[in-house]
């Protein structure tokens, strides 16, 4: 069974690349920028090219779907880049094709706050797509380059989905109904993206789970079985937002960048400003079958749990990445 882990941001090392092995995971999106400007992206770049030739048994750079086949065929897990904000193209329309010929594949057009591009999930004004941001979807379309709404607000995230002429993901929330939390997603988000043609990524981040770090496996699983019965199974996958390995310092950039003077931590994390434990039942790479046999255990069928291990995102991939008319 195909395994794709649509979102992590990991403090990469060659333990976590041994572990996506053991864990049989095929192929991961990785964040590569929060708040980076182009050049400091461009050194994430370099950085993984490093590592591509420092460890070229375990990991590859994935670019087009059938990357995915190759990392199967030669037992290494695909690497496909991704940014949590749209900073790297700074205010350049131009940078967008750019960043795909690097090999960019998502672009959040927010992360929580407005952009020049939408309005952030933590904003109390939405108002929607702007002007540049109908005029860089237009060009993510043309690229390949996959709209990715997961940290926007509802109405700019039902925009983006209307107004793009390519499917849209979400790559990393959960439903608002079964979690409340800011970055969740109301019903009518979810049905904007999915009656589209696009995905979303159920995440394990404690802080959007029902009971945070003890969320149970059975709960989470009953969740995906619902939602997929709701929308539809084709549109879902899993994007587990894991942060593994990362020291507590590393939530001050991803929340704060250069944006503030003040200390944003975000949501439920005011009293604990550091990474929250992970729930019991997936810490690692390693843990995939738990998740796997907990969809299995909801009454799921073959072809559903195999959707929503892998299959639905490599389905998107083939759509999603290459340039458009």
């Amino acid at each position: 069974m195909m395994r794709i882990d649509n979102l992590q941001y990991a403090n990469w090392s060659e333990k976590i690349f041994r572990q996506m092995r053991e864990g049989g995971v095929d192929a991961v999106h990785v964040t590569i920028a929060y708040h980076e400007n182009f050049r400091e992206t461009v050194l994430n770049f370099e950085r993984w090219n490093r590592w591509f030739e420092e460890y070229p048994d375990l990991i590859m750079k994935g670019q087009w779907a059938d990357d995915v086949n190759i990392a199967r065929e030669t037992g290494r897990t695909a690497i496909f880049f991704g940014f949590q904000n749209p900073s790297p193209i700074e205010d350049d329309i131009g940078l967008v094709e750019i960043v795909h010929t690097l090999g960019a594949r998502f672009m959040q057009l927010t992360y929580n706050n407005q952009s020049l591009l939408a309005t952030g999930c933590y904003e109390a004004e939405d108002t929607g797509i702007t002007r540049m941001g109908r005029q860089v979807i237009k060009e993510m379309n043309r690229v390949g380059l996959v709209i990715d709404m997961s940290h926007s607000a509802d109405r700019s995230t039902i925009e983006a989905a209307d107004i793009s002429e390519r499917p849209i993901a979400i790559t990393h929330a959960n439903p608002y109904e079964w979690s409340p939390a800011l970055r969740n997603k109301k019903d009518d988000v979810i049905r904007a993206v999915t009656e589209n043609g696009g995905m979303l990524g159920f995440s394990v981040y404690p802080h959007h789970l029902r009971d945070k770090s003890d969320c149970t496996l059975q709960s989470f699983c009953e969740m995906i079985a619902r939602t997929v019965e709701k929308f539809g199974a084709r549109h879902f996958g899993i994007g587990t937002d894991l942060c593994q390995d990362q020291p507590d310092s590393v939530v001050e950039w991803m929340r704060v960048g250069r944006w503030s003077k003040e200390i944003d931590y975000g949501e439920g994390s005011a009293s604990a400003p550091g990474f929250p434990p992970m729930p019991s039942w997936f810490n690692d790479n390693r843990d995939f079958d738990s998740i796997e046999a907990g969809l299995r255990a909801t009454g799921l069928s073959d072809a559903e749990v195999a959707g929503i291990m892998g299959d639905n995102w490599h389905r998107f991939y083939a759509k999603g990445f290459t340039p458009g008319s």
